[in-house]
């Protein structure tokens, strides 16, 4: 990542001034095209009409608590969440779920779609997995992805498939797939902080940026994870989760 801002900043020491260089000198670094970067940054928009807001994955729970109550406790939980589940589980199984999509290939498709969507250990969990996937799925199908369509009514669709057949259809390599996904999911997470606690707006784009930061460090070796090393190690995460569900005042639907 360091090297992709520094090549947007120069090029042959040449400061870079203008939106159209410095899309063309992202396509140069990353080997992504114009319009695959441009579907990354709709995948992980806020903006996107899946409804990942309403979500804060035990995080209201932990609020309620008093376990988290301000940007560094706020930075420590989701980082957490960041190393022992979305590096050690999520983004692994995305580059299984990417590798089935782009070799067509169904059967492993759905193995690892259900393997993920059986890592989710509370009911919250599950219907937050099933209701943002599908309504992924909804969206791909009708912006052509048409692989998508079959998973829109399927109970056990996850969020992951979805950013595979998207990234697959739209060209878009795998590892900057993957880092879209963990942004949608850090950028979510830090959202919800910021309504909780709540976070200050700045406060909220330094744990954002230390999140970033974190997660382009890992990636490449989450891709490479192999399978008898795939594990989500938040058993405090799945305790809250399932006391979340009987909450008296609430604003998160997990």
């Amino acid at each position: 990542m360091t090297g992709i801002s520094t090549g947007l900043r120069t090029v042959m020491g040449t400061t870079i001034t203008t939106s159209s260089e410095a899309s063309r000198m992202q396509a140069q670094v990353t080997g992504v095209s114009g319009a695959a970067l441009m579907r990354l940054f709709q995948l992980s928009s806020a903006a996107l009409p899946i409804g990942a807001f309403a979500y804060s994955q035990g995080l209201e729970q932990a609020v309620a608590f008093g376990d988290v109550k301000d940007r560094d406790s706020a930075l420590a939980w989701i980082a957490g969440m960041l190393q022992r589940s979305v590096l050690s589980l999520d983004v692994p199984v995305f580059a299984r779920l990417r590798r089935a999509a782009s070799a067509g290939d169904a059967g492993a498709t759905r193995r690892w779609n259900d393997y993920l969507f059986a890592a989710r250990g509370s009911a919250e969990l599950r219907a937050e997995e099933r209701q943002v996937g599908s309504a992924l799925a909804r969206l791909l199908s009708r912006e052509g992805v048409e692989a998508a369509t079959i998973w829109i009514a399927d109970p056990r669709v996850t969020l992951a498939t979805g950013f595979a057949l998207a990234s697959v259809a739209w060209s878009a390599p795998v590892a900057e797939a993957a880092l879209s996904y963990v942004f949608a999911w850090a950028e979510a997470q830090v959202g919800a902080a910021t309504r909780l606690i709540p976070l200050g707006q700045t406060d909220a784009q330094r744990a954002l940026g230390q999140l970033i930061e974190r997660a382009a460090a890992g990636i490449d070796a989450a891709l490479e994870r192999p399978d008898d090393e795939l594990s989500s190690t938040t058993p405090g995460q799945l305790l809250l989760s399932a006391l979340h569900e009987t909450q008296y005042s609430r604003l998160f639907r997990s």
